[in-house]
């Protein structure tokens, strides 16, 4: 396993990272998902993602009485804010008392007396920016949480939210977490650019298109995969994007590497992303992605990729 900066800090990331969305709490059996995560801390993954609104909490529990059996230094820790946990006008956004509230819970249920980072899970119209920074930076100084990020804020909220920071030196967002692969692309516009000037690191979720760009669709929906349960995912899976992921499996043919890795190590071409954060219902899933960290993909390579994408 590599590992990265996460942004511009001193903190190293593997590259590959485990998520817990639609997965572990309710989605997979719990054997499997405490298999899951045994077995990504045991390949090198350092980095576990999960968040407050995963099975309201549930999968918070599974993650923390996971970990527990490791030293709580040898691994980093994320989860967010914002989302509904309640009926209560209070019990969502990104207030000062939604946030120290969430924060609270999330670290009960983690079982831990820190998180590494803390996410807003999105960007919150009805509160100011200043009063969100003010509430994560009491966090980061009672040493609760230790560093601040942002999830699919675009980069004009990110470069308010940092101006805010810097006129009352509060803590900064030193991580982003939006989603890119290779059918979603919309980050390389601003986002990056943005990140590599200020030293935020990107932490990309759904880096394989929800299992689209492992070719396990390329043929039919596999009863036991989430597009056969998710209507919304099964709308996605075009027959134009399943004829680019057989082009593209050639290609990994010839690299003698799955697809998946080939478009986990197309994410990590670009040095502001820190981590690909990816789920996995099974051990096995998790032994084939983690073999992506450290492939590099030549300039030709690169090209081919490029012709089949546009």
């Amino acid at each position: 396993m590599k590992y990265r900066r996460l942004g511009g800090t001193g903190l190293k990331v593997s590259e590959i990272s485990l998520g817990s969305w639609l997965t572990y709490g309710g989605y997979v059996e719990r054997d499997n998902a405490v298999n899951a995560i045994e077995t990504a801390y045991d390949l090198g993954v350092n980095f576990f993602d999960t968040a407050n609104v995963y099975e309201k909490g549930a999968a918070e529990k599974v993650l923390g009485e996971t970990l527990r059996n490791y030293s709580r230094e040898s691994y980093v820790l994320a989860t967010k804010v914002y989302g509904e946990m309640g009926s209560g006008p209070n019990d969502r956004g990104l207030s000062r008392k939604h946030i120290t509230e969430q924060c609270h819970a999330s670290l009960k249920r983690l079982g831990v007396e820190y998180v590494d980072i803390m996410y807003c899970h999105r960007f919150d119209p009805e509160t100011p920016i200043e009063e969100t920074l003010r509430a994560l930076d009491d966090l980061v100084r009672q040493g609760k949480v230790y560093y601040v990020g942002v999830s699919e804020w675009t980069a004009a909220q990110m470069t308010d939210a940092l101006a805010v920071a810097d006129r009352y030196l509060l803590d900064h967002i030193v991580v982003n977490q939006p989603i890119y692969n290779m059918f979603n692309r919309y980050i390389e516009k601003e986002i990056i650019p943005l990140g590599e000037r200020r030293g935020i690191g990107q932490v990309v979720f759904s880096p394989l298109a929800q299992g689209l760009l492992t070719g396990k669709y390329n043929t039919d929906i596999p009863e036991d995969s989430r597009a056969a349960k998710l209507d919304r995912l099964k709308d996605s899976i075009t027959e134009e994007k399943i004829e680019k992921v057989r082009q593209l499996s050639g290609i990994a043919t010839e690299l003698n590497i799955s697809v998946g890795n080939l478009a986990l190590a197309w994410i990590l071409r670009q040095p502001n992303v820190a981590s690909a954060l990816v789920g996995a219902s099974r051990p096995q899933q998790v032994e084939e992605n983690v073999k992506a960290s450290g492939i590099e993909l030549s300039e030709e390579i690169l090209k081919q990729i490029e012709e089949i994408l546009e």
